[in-house]
């Protein structure tokens, strides 16, 4: 029984670890959210607008299945949930090979990779047998200068009796996956918070009127710890008729004071509390402008849209990630360059060996692969020897 259970165990983590699992939600989750923007949206889209945009029947079965509140349904939840899962497990299974290429540089290459690794080039180092030692180490000096000359900080590698040169630039590549990974996240937590906590609703008030009651959109009401008051609300009109600005004067008042003031215009709302006040609609007192409220003294009526969405800070926060993750994945490689005296196969001769790997961006690579060629070549041309600049560390080679 209990190996039955831990098979069982074994063979769900390995569905969740799975990429092919992590994508194939990740397109669901997509294109539920692109059709949770082409269905109208309660509690945004008002009643008599869903009402003539869909048939009773069309309405009353996009509401049962959830279509018409995508964002907030148990089942968009539930797979945000699935998908994080995923990229939890994902990154867990492979995060311990990464940090390791990440934490632990592979400095000193044995003859098994100098065999197999793509990009690499023998540099003849004229000399003979009792200068063997001297020519090795003016390699290895003209290797270091040619290595600060593009940028890397070149360190010197012993390994027993033998000698090399190592450098690498831009390592932090190699965790860009899991930062991207931590971006979803936190842009996952962000979609989860607002859809069990987060809700919507409009305030309609008069010039002069205060309320703390939110009318939601499904005939019920939310009072608020603050009152908003309109102190004032007008539109300006463009010369052929059109609407060019609406607009809004509210204060927040708290315990009788007037905490804030702010005139609301489109996409410049009012930030309270963590509550958002826009600008949704201006009309006359009395009027049937989509504004339902009892008719009273001449004057504009406010419509504003009033929503409380705890988990943008989250959202907002996963997608400046996402960008810096992007960043990483797509324009930086983890260039690795190694230098190493080694007899030549052929002739028997010293020979400087030069190799280089990226994880990524393999022309990019070879290009200044064949750059750092062509400076150790010229540095170890005679009369270019001098002492490598500056200050070269010596390590304990793997």
């Amino acid at each position: 029984m209990a190996a039955g259970l831990r098979s069982l165990a074994q063979k769900t983590w390995r569905v969740f670890a799975s990429v092919e699992t992590g994508v194939v939600l990740l397109l669901l989750l997509v294109i539920l959210s692109a059709v949770g923007t082409v269905v109208l949206q309660r509690p945004v889209t008002r009643p008599e607008e869903m009402q003539s945009a869909y048939s009773p029947v069309a309405l009353q079965l996009l509401d049962a299945v959830g279509l018409t509140d995508v964002f907030h349904s148990w089942w968009f939840l539930g797979l945000v949930l699935l998908v994080s899962l995923c990229i939890v497990a994902s990154s867990i299974d492979r995060f311990p090979s990464r940090w390791r290429r990440f934490s632990s540089a592979y400095k000193y290459p044995d003859e098994g990779f100098r065999r197999t690794l793509q990009t690499q080039k023998l540099l003849s180092l004229e000399c003979a047998e009792s200068d063997a030692r001297a020519s090795q180490e003016q390699g290895l000096a003209a290797a270091e200068r040619a290595l600060e000359s593009i940028g890397y900080n070149p360190e010197r590698v012993t390994r027993q009796d033998q000698l090399g040169v190592f450098a690498q630039r831009h390592r932090i590549s190699e965790l860009a996956a899991y930062i991207v990974h931590a971006s979803l996240l936190l842009v996952f937590l962000g979609t989860i918070v607002d859809g069990l906590w987060g809700w919507r609703g409009t305030l309609n008030l008069r010039e002069g009127e205060s309320s703390k009651v939110i009318e939601m959109r499904d005939g019920k009401t939310r009072t608020l710890p603050f009152s908003i008051r309109c102190d004032g609300a007008g539109e300006e009109k463009y010369p052929g008729g059109g609407t060019k600005k609406q607009w809004s004067k509210v204060a927040v008042v708290k315990t009788g004071q007037d905490v804030l003031k702010k005139e609301i215009v489109v996409n410049d709302p009012l930030v309270y509390g963590g509550v958002r006040f826009f600008q949704s609609k201006i009309g006359l007192n009395g009027s049937a402008d989509g504004l339902t409220l009892t008719a009273g003294k001449a004057g504009y009526l406010a419509g504003l849209e009033v929503s409380y969405e705890p988990g943008q800070w989250a959202v907002w926060s996963g997608a400046v990630l996402l960008g810096i993750g992007l960043m990483l994945a797509f324009y930086v490689a983890h260039t690795r360059f190694w230098v190493v005296p080694v007899p030549d196969p052929k002739s028997g001769k010293l020979s400087l060996w030069v190799g280089g790997s990226a994880n990524r961006n393999r022309d990019a690579l070879e290009r200044r692969f064949d750059r750092l060629v062509a400076r150790i070549e010229e540095a170890l041309k005679p009369g270019t020897q001098s002492a490598p600049r500056g200050k070269i560390t010596t390590v304990k080679g793997k």
